[in-house]
Formats: C-alpha cells, sequence, structure tokens
C-alpha cells in the first residue's frame, strides 16, 4: 500500500449499549468488536445525504467482511415516523441493507460519539482506537483506502487494493454539485427559511395560506389550509398545495400522511405543466404519484440544462405531511 502519513488516534469507541434495538444483529459491545476493524455511520432513512453513501459502504462491508471489516450503522431519527424499528427494518430491507443497525432512538450512541452529523463515518482500528472520520457525503476514496490502512495493520496482506466499482443511480446518484443553488429547506416552523405566504407561518394551529403573486428562488408557500407544526406541515383539506422555487437537477420531499391506511393522492407540476421526462422517481409524466409510506420521495430529475424552475404539488387528498426539501 501506497505509504501515506500515520492515521492519528482521535479517541476510543464508546459502548453501543445506548442502542434501544438491534436489526440484522444481536446486540453488540465494544469487546464484541475489539480485534475487528469497524466503521460507524450515523444514518436516518429519510435523509438524501446518507441514501447517497447507502452504494459504498454496503460495498465496503461485503468486500472487506472477509478481511475483518464490521460495518455498524447507527439509525438516529430525525423525524418522529423514523423512530418506528418496523418502519426502519423495510428501509434497509428495501435498500438491501444487511450489515447491523444499532436502533439509536434516544440517541444515546450520538452523544457518546459526541456527533453532529447525517451521514457520519467513524474507522476504527482493531484495538478499539478511533483513526480517522468523515462527515456527509463523497471523498469515498479516501475512506475506502483508511479501511485497507487499518486492515493492513491487523497483518492483512492480501487486502484487494482496488478500490470497490461503484455507480449509483437512482435516489443514490450524487448530487450535481456544479449546477445545484439550492439548500435543503425545512417545512416545520422551527427550522423553516424562505416562507414566501403573505402573514408568514401560524405555528400549531389551522390556517388558511395564500401563494404570493412571485416566488424569488429557493423561496417556498402554502395554500389551501394547513396546520404546521415544528417539524411537519399537514394539509386539512383537499386540494391544498405547496410550491417551492428551485435550481438543481433534482427535487426531493420527504413526505407521509396522517392515516397509514389511507395514500393521499398528489400531482406535480413544473412551471405549470406536467414535468415529462423530469419527473422523478415516484411520480409519472403526468405528474400524477401516491404518498403512502413516510420515507423520501424523488419528485424531479432532470437531464437537460438546468435552470430556475418552480416546482407545485397538489393534494387531492387532505392529510399530506411535508417535512423537508432536498436537491441534488
Amino acid at each position: 500500500m501506497t505509504t501515506t502519513a500515520p492515521l492519528p488516534v482521535e479517541g476510543r469507541i464508546p459502548e453501543l449499549d445506548g442502542a434501544t434495538a438491534w436489526i440484522n444483529s444481536t446486540p453488540l459491545t465494544r469487546a464484541d468488536l475489539r480485534g475487528s476493524v469497524v466503521v460507524v455511520q450515523f444514518c436516518t432513512f429519510s435523509c438524501i445525504n446518507w441514501l447517497r453513501t447507502v452504494p459504498y459502504v454496503t460495498a465496503w462491508a461485503r468486500k472487506y467482511r472477509e478481511a475483518g471489516l464490521v460495518v455498524v450503522g447507527v439509525h438516529s431519527p430525525e423525524f418522529p415516523f423514523e423512530h418506528d424499528v418496523q418502519k426502519i427494518r423495510t428501509a434497509l430491507d428495501g435498500m438491501d441493507v444487511d450489515h447491523p443497525i444499532a436502533v439509536d432512538n434516544d440517541f444515546a450512541v450520538w452523544r457518546a460519539f459526541d456527533n453532529a452529523y447525517w451521514p457520519a463515518l467513524y474507522f476504527v482500528d482493531a484495538a478499539g482506537r478511533i483513526r480517522h472520520h468523515h462527515f456527509g457525503e463523497g471523498d469515498y476514496r479516501r475512506s475506502e483506502r483508511v479501511v485497507q490502512r487499518l486492515l493492513a495493520e491487523t497483518g492483512r496482506r492480501d487486502v484487494d487494493e482496488d478500490p470497490v466499482e461503484i455507480e449509483p443511480d437512482g435516489i443514490y446518484r450524487a448530487a450535481d454539485w456544479d449546477t445545484l443553488q439550492s439548500p435543503e429547506t425545512y417545512v416545520g416552523y422551527a427550522r423553516a427559511t424562505g416562507f414566501a405566504s403573505p402573514g408568514g407561518l401560524a405555528p400549531d394551529r389551522r390556517q388558511v395560506y395564500v401563494g404570493p403573486a412571485h416566488l424569488g428562488l429557493n423561496q417556498w408557500a402554502l395554500s389551501g389550509t394547513w396546520t404546521v407544526a415544528a417539524q411537519v406541515a399537514t394539509s386539512t383539506g383537499e386540494g391544498d398545495r405547496i410550491v417551492h422555487r428551485f435550481h438543481g437537477r433534482d427535487l426531493n420531499l420527504v413526505l407521509g400522511s396522517t392515516s397509514s391506511r389511507t395514500p393521499v393522492r398528489m400531482l406535480v407540476t413544473l412551471d405549470g405543466r406536467p414535468p415529462g421526462g423530469a419527473h422523478g422517481l415516484d411520480v409519472d409524466e403526468q405528474g400524477d404519484g401516491v404518498v403512502s409510506d413516510a420515507r423520501l420521495y424523488q419528485l424531479i430529475r432532470q437531464d437537460g440544462p438546468i435552470s430556475d424552475r418552480t416546482l407545485e404539488i397538489t393534494f387531492h387528498d387532505a392529510g399530506a405531511q411535508a417535512y423537508v426539501f432536498t436537491f441534488g
């Protein structure tokens, strides 16, 4: 392996006993992991930034498992629906994630690591020492080289040093950072920015909103009858709408509904027209889609030149819940 600067010691892996449940594994302790190289990743299943890392981390888990690598996911939920263990399990199964996942509903493991990011990677050597970390997406080659170096430190000389070859598509495709000009945009009042409906948000009460005559870039608005809470806005009438002026290849929105038995029908338009070839995975060319499970929905993916565009969603049924816009 190419000689590089030594990896520093950043601390020791804390205990994982704050986890409230485990998926794909019996509970793991620090003693169980000693002797293995460990990669700990903090995640939450509706987070686009984590989702785009999934192909890489799962590939490392499988490629280096026999060489002594253990990947441990720590699912620390951002939104209330992400506390549901069955929802977590279903989401992970759908992504073919089969490495151990600690369910961290009380954020005990998060605090033990003094973590502050989704996603976050911590690289631990066989002696239980944290030797490297990476916050956010990207830097996959460097991260994989760290795994290889830590395995080599255990005496393994047969580790394949070629990086995993990944061509992510669908929801896993990396953002087009060169054209992206829209930031993550929360809808709940606790972190909302860019809200443009006249009168502003009315916290925690049912309110009739109207859309403004004009939206600037990275502004959004509601129309119809909504109740906006700290983390989520809930539509309470048929035909309620949400609109966002954005600049990016992809537009995603974390959505759910107030009833697990009754899906919410929605219609997405782009600049007032059906999205056509710019439709995302969760709507068709006419813009029709259905909100069922609470999760991230990809509504727009453009392949042509990127410019300022206006997305509007009309919910045909009451009970839609909107959490956060993300872009790619």
